[in-house]
């Protein structure tokens, strides 16, 4: 899957973090280079390359383009990996798609950095 390929690079899933967060508002490409501090040119290369991937809509506005996360595909992303926890015995395993951000007990939120990185 060219998604789990695509978010396989630091600075692709810090962007996606950051999109995700932006709701469906999205942020423009300039923006986006300075929140995550990266040249504008390099954010432009993993913007184009994540955009292909499906991860990321693009919409020209003006001068300027906004982009934002596929949050349905995400959806789909999460339930694909929920339904494959514990090789399919799904009862094995909490059940994501009831569970709340705020629910005493809950796993650590998806969009946490990885063991040594820091958040965006």
């Amino acid at each position: 899957m060219r998604v789990f390929e695509c978010l396989s690079s630091g600075s692709r899933l810090d962007m996606y973090r950051l999109l995700v967060r932006q709701g469906p508002k999205g942020m423009f490409a300039g923006q986006i280079a300075l929140s995550l501090d990266i040249p504008a040119n390099t954010a432009s290369f993993h913007l184009k390359v994540m955009t292909h991937a499906g991860l990321l809509s693009v919409k020209q506005e003006g001068r300027f383009q906004r982009y934002r996360a596929d949050l349905s595909l995400m959806r789909e992303l999460i339930e694909y990996l929920t339904d494959e926890c514990c090789a399919g015995q799904t009862g094995q395993c909490v059940d994501l798609r009831t569970l709340s951000a705020c629910s005493p007990g809950t796993p650590a939120p998806i969009s946490s950095p990885a063991p040594g990185r820091t958040k965006p």
